[in-house]
């Protein structure tokens, strides 16, 4: 060392020794005169002598580095290097030590280098004035570099880096992939500390952990403000805290924490670049760190060969990729390394193609819409893993229009990454969709080849007909001996119009099974013709309408009872009141559902017609959705009451397939349509999702509901969507709302407000007025709107309200 360092080591240790002194009360000279005192000065001799050395052995390692940088700017030998040296300094008159840094700083240009100027001014006035913050710095890198472990490491930060900022402790924590922290090396804590927060496990939240799962630093002016736990929040509950994530080429590999006695005002950028210049250091020794129960090359082997078999042995397609960095060291996009030969280009390329090419130019828009791509950064920086269910990769080659839906699994394995996506085969699930409507609907389908005598059936047909699937089918002229006898008339009209004359028919008899059970069965077929115009094949379906039959007969039995004197019509008046109530209660048991509140209102027509084709339905779901609708049959009496049954069954069936409100409008059109005999109806259906508060749905030529919020009643927009039945096929247009607490959202039919002096748009406003007076309950405000409606149309009337817990 030069002897201005030493002067400088000799400086502060007199200084030390008038601290002493000071701190005892006596003069120093007394207080040694004491066998304690001459105790105590004997270790804090020797502590400034460990701490002499130590500053001796850094300066000395920056000294040997500069001399290298001369050897080779220069082309001399290393004496005529330190010659060089000692003279620049006597010139400059500068210790050798500080030259050295500056020597150092403009060789390297690097981030280091960038903050030792700044670092110059901010931690000047904190620093003794004779000492080089600058020499600090270097001295940390130095240190880092050269120690063997991380505690090492944080103990050099400290001394030389962070300690002229204020700050009195530090802690580097090394991150395990499954999000786990492990107490990698710290100063200025506690040993106890230390060891009670040597691991944190995966979810807790800490300063750390934040800054682990957002990938940026995090400062706080104090910790008890964060409302985190972290180590040392005992001892400084008030001090600043500043925890950076500490990685390089785009992969984290743990975090490094700062701690100030007190609170910490906002630093300027020069500091901010220094910390993370700091943290990027400690990333040097974290990236060989072995956290416990690991292997030696657990966190960063590059050797890819077991992944790759195990890749090649997976049934889902499958790409290896590994980082590929920018000329500054930063990751700039990930290199396929392999694909499995499950893979297949979403634009029709070849495997070899895609092998070796980059991930966005092989795929430029898995930057886009999808996020694909930041999530693949994100496991690679923190190794997390990340999992979606049908995911988008809508447009994920630019060249080619794709939509497609996927399931993603990405995982870090060392230092590569595993991306498996199974695109979701859209024939396939709505062909699923459609199985399991067919059982909810119980329709069997059939196909009769009348050339070869092929006949295909599904699963629900056998069950129909109370046979085996490994049986055989039953050929449509052979269909009178399993129906009743009675039947045999309206069966022969049926084959005929289909067979002989080539037109599409139905008909609807009883079918007898062979354990002697009986079902009511609607039979729909149509004929296909060859290009000649001759008949070779006939499709149709089969539907079990005995419940439909049974109610259809309770309802004829009870009118045929009733017909004749007014006692038997005060009666029927009477048992029809029972029948609606039956079918639609007038009100519904409190809906069980988290943070929703839903209670519904029925009143029938005051007519004596039977039952009336009005209907709603509130029900969670098996997926924790929950259905709500309302709907209108046109017509009442019992055409109209069974039609609304079956719609309302229909939809039940239909909604625990998951679809969105606008698909199962679109399904329900359909029943509408071709399997209750040409009915038409209105209706509103809507998925509400209670763990994000948010509605979707869709309309059939139904009046939108009406949102209430804030003492304000508005009708949602008017959406897209012809009435169910009209058409034989429709799609209907579908929307979101987000719904917040206290909303309320009222869905009803046009019984509600339709009168026949005035039009929609005026009862509309009407009710809209109504709706906005406040009610102590949601039952008192249906309540209310009931009692208080101007409609004389006598016609049905629902109501559907829910309200945002």
């Amino acid at each position: 060392m030069p002897e201005t360092t030493d002067a400088n080591v000799a400086g502060s240790a007199d200084v030390a020794d008038q601290t002493d002194a000071d701190r005892s009360g006596e003069p120093a000279g007394v207080a040694r005169t004491s066998p304690v005192g001459r105790l105590a000065a004997t270790v804090e001799r020797l502590r400034r002598e460990v701490r002499a050395a130590q500053a001796e052995a850094d300066g000395r390692a920056l000294i040997e580095l500069a001399k290298g940088i001369l050897v080779e700017r220069l082309g001399c030998g290393p004496t005529q290097a330190a010659r060089q040296l000692t003279e620049l300094a006597e010139q400059a008159k500068v210790p050798q030590l500080q030259l050295a840094v500056e020597i150092i700083n403009q060789a390297a240009h690097d981030r280091l280098s960038e903050v030792t100027s700044t670092f110059l001014a901010v931690a000047t006035d904190r620093a003794p004035k004779d000492d080089a913050p600058a020499v600090r710095l270097r001295a940390a890198e130095s240190g880092a570099l050269a120690a063997d472990d991380t505690q090492a490491v944080a103990d050099s930060l400290l001394q030389h880096a962070l300690t002229p900022l204020g700050a009195v402790a530090v802690a580097i924590w090394a991150a395990d992939a499954d999000g786990s922290l492990s107490l990698a090396g710290s100063a200025g804590f506690s040993a106890a500390e230390a060891r009670r927060w040597r691991y944190v496990p995966p979810g807790v939240a800490t300063m750390a952990r934040r800054a682990l799962s957002e990938r940026t630093a995090q400062w706080a002016a104090s910790l008890s403000g964060t409302g985190l736990p972290s180590i040392g929040h005992a001892a400084h509950p008030d001090g600043g805290r500043v925890a950076v994530p500490a990685g390089s080429g785009g992969r984290i590999h743990g975090v490094l924490e700062i701690a100030w006695p007190s609170a910490l005002e906002p630093q300027p950028p020069q500091v901010v670049r220094q910390v993370e210049a700091l943290a990027e250091l400690c990333s040097h020794t974290l990236e060989t760190h072995t956290l416990p129960g690991e292997g030696h090359d657990a966190r960063g082997t590059d050797d890819v060969s077991e992944l790759i078999d195990l890749v090649d042995g997976l049934h889902d397609p499958a790409l290896v990729l590994v980082p590929h960095l920018d000329d500054q060291g930063r990751l700039a996009d990930f290199r396929i390394r392999h694909v499995n030969g499950r893979f297949l280009d979403p634009a029709g390329r070849p495997r070899g193609t895609v092998h070796g090419a980059l991930l966005l130019e092989a795929y430029p828009m898995v930057a886009g819409d999808s996020d694909l791509f930041q999530c693949i950064e994100r496991v690679y920086a923190t190794g997390e893993p990340f999992r979606a269910r049908r995911m988008d990769l809508t447009a994920l080659v630019d060249q080619v229009p794709l939509s497609a839906v996927a399931d993603i699994n990405v995982s870090r394995h060392g230092g590569t990454v595993l991306l498996i996506w199974r695109i979701e085969d859209e024939t396939a699930r709505l062909a699923s969709l459609l199985q399991h409507a067919q059982r909810l609907g119980r329709i069997g389908g059939f196909e009769e080849n009348l050339l070869t005598g092929e006949i295909i059936w599904n699963d629900t047909l056998f069950d129909l007909y109370g046979r085996s699937p490994s049986g055989a089918p039953v050929a449509l002229e052979e269909l009178p001996a399993h129906a009743h006898p009675d039947d045999a008339v309206a069966i022969g009209r049926f084959l005929r119009t289909v067979l002989h004359h080539r037109r599409p028919a139905t008909a609807a008899f009883r079918l007898q099974r062979p354990d002697g059970v009986t079902r009511h069965i609607r039979m729909v077929a149509e004929p296909v013709l060859d290009a000649d115009g001759r008949l070779f094949v006939v499709r149709g379906a089969y539907q079990d309408i005995s419940a439909q039959h049974w109610t259809e007969v309770a309802l004829a039995v009870t009118r045929d009872q009733l017909a004749h004197t007014e006692q038997q019509a005060h009666e029927r008046n009477r048992l029809t009141l029972q029948l609606q109530h039956a079918i639609m209660p007038p009100t519904q048991a409190p809906l069980r559902a988290p943070g929703l509140e839903v209670a519904v209102r029925y009143r029938p027509a005051e007519t004596e017609q039977l039952v009336g084709g009005d209907w709603y339905d509130a029900v969670v779901l098996p997926s924790g959705l929950v259905l709500l609708c309302v709907g209108d049959v046109a017509g009442h009496g019992i055409e109209a009451a069974t039609s609304m049954v079956v719609l309302r069954n229909a939809l039940r069936g239909l909604a625990v397939t998951g679809a969105g409100p606008g698909q199962l409008l679109s399904w329900l059109n359909i029943v509408a349509h071709h399997l209750t005999g040409g009915v038409t109806a209105t209706a509103v259906c809507g998925i509400y999702d209670p763990r994000r508060r948010v509605l979707r749905w869709a309309r059939a030529g139904h009046l939108p509901p009406v949102l209430v919020r804030d003492a304000e009643a508005n009708p949602l927009p008017l959406l897209k969507g012809i009435l169910l039945g009209a058409v034989p096929e429709a799609t209907f247009e579908e929307d979101e709302v987000q719904l917040a607490v206290h909303d309320t959202l009222l869905m009803y039919t046009d019984g509600l407000i339709e009168r026949r002096d005035r039009s929609v748009e005026v009862s509309l406003r009407q009710l809209l007025n109504a709706a906005r007076t406040t009610s102590r309950t949601l039952d008192h405000q249906l309540d209310r709107l009931l009692t208080y409606s101007r409609s004389d149309t006598d016609d049905d009337t629902c109501i559907v309200g829910i309200q945002v817990a």
